[in-house]
């Protein structure tokens, strides 16, 4: 059955914002040709966007040309203004953008382990409003959270977890509370950082991969055939629960001691760097075990690698036994700091572990992917909503 004429319309529309989303300012000839619609049609579409103020004339095509066909047009920026927030154990960090993605402000503040929970959360939102206030957002639509735990598929809820601050829950319903008006979405942090991998880092060439967390903690997304695998209970991932030789005994429902996490969690890398010597000092909000791990690489400090190299490829070999990914990113900090130095040497493992082959890359976004994965999330959010056809 062919579409209406309204339905027609709303592709037509979708598919010119997002190509000026893609390409930036276009003429309408220029729209013409990438959509492969009519003159008329293009014609009546920019009319349709301009009147719905999400399109402007934003300048003329060449320095030689006047008239209709010269002028570009492009996305308004600031119809709408985004926040992400990449919320740790140790603190938060917050982004501004436009509606195009571009970072407008973006600042962070340290939240001790001994603040209160209301303080901490007070601390949290205020930065987002005060990030807002210098980006000149006087309104977020939408905000994307990444977080560390479960989220629950059914009602996207952060789910409680003993492992965690209390602030971290309170902060999803207190950020609702203020900005009444956005749209708040939360996400688990390792699921992000994958989604922003794909986008913009190690797996641009990848629709089926495993992005292994490496940082505070440990943790795995998994993408398949371009989608993001959350699991019946929204688990997928939780590597750091995953039974392994060479620990003091067997992970709980509670605690993931003695499962993965006390092989490749940033305690155990700082304890397995104290018995071979390597020694670093943290710049900035860098942890101190990304800061290890880049010192080993730098020194060429072979026994330290090797051992760390060793424990990874357990947990990457058991993923590649269930998934056959093909690809395993090492994120987080300090898949990053390891760079291709540690990758090499995780995958030459799996190799002789597996008969499935695996490319293991290093992140190429590091702790930043969270919060690009938060903002890239709002911005897609945001866009649907907004780039949807009005109800009729």
């Amino acid at each position: 059955m062919p579409a209406s004429p309204s339905t027609a319309r709303a592709i037509n529309d979708r598919l010119a914002l997002r190509l000026l989303q893609q390409e930036g300012p276009l003429t309408a000839g220029q729209l013409k040709q990438l959509t492969g619609l009519s003159r008329p049609s293009v014609a009546d579409l920019v009319e349709r966007l301009t009147a719905a103020g999400l399109i402007a004339m934003v300048g003329e095509s060449g320095e030689q040309r006047r008239g209709p066909n010269a002028k570009l047009y492009g996305i308004v920026a600031d119809r709408a203004y985004l926040a992400a927030l990449d919320v740790r154990m140790e603190g938060v960090s917050v982004v501004v953008s436009d509606l195009l993605g571009r970072v407008l402000a973006e600042s962070s503040v340290p939240i001790g382990g001994d603040t209160g929970t209301g303080p901490a959360v007070e601390q949290a939102v205020t930065l987002v409003e005060r990030v807002a206030k210098e980006a000149g957002a006087d309104r977020l639509h939408t905000v994307g959270i990444g977080a560390p735990g479960l989220i629950d598929p059914a009602t996207g809820e952060l789910r409680d977890s003993s492992g965690l601050p209390e602030w971290h829950r309170r902060l999803v319903a207190t950020l609702q509370e203020r900005l009444p008006e956005a749209r708040v979405h939360v996400e688990n942090e390792t699921n992000l950082a994958a989604l922003a991998e794909q986008r913009d880092g190690a797996a641009r060439d990848r629709d089926t991969f495993v992005l292994l967390w490496l940082g505070h903690g440990t943790g795995a997304a998994v993408v398949l055939d371009g989608s993001l695998r959350r699991g019946a209970s929204g688990g997928t991932g939780e590597i750091g629960f995953l039974p392994v030789p060479g620990t003091a005994g067997l992970p709980s429902a509670t605690a993931c001691d003695g499962g993965f996490h006390s092989l490749a969690g940033s305690a155990a890398i700082a304890e397995l760097a104290g018995e071979y010597g390597v020694v670093a000092v943290a710049a900035g909000p860098e942890p101190v075990a990304a800061a290890l791990v880049g010192a080993a690489v730098t020194e060429g400090a072979d026994g330290f690698l090797d051992v760390l190299a060793d424990r990874l490829a357990v947990g990457v070999s058991s993923v590649v036994a269930i998934l056959d990914p093909g690809c395993v990113v090492l994120g987080g900090e300090v898949g990053q700091a390891g760079g291709d130095e540690l990758a090499a040497r995780v995958e030459q493992r799996v190799r002789r572990m597996s008969p499935l082959p695996t490319e293991v890359r290093p992140s190429a976004l590091g702790g930043g992917a969270v919060l690009r994965g938060a903002l890239l999330t709002a911005r897609d959010r945001a866009q649907d909503e907004l780039f949807a056809p009005p109800e009729r």
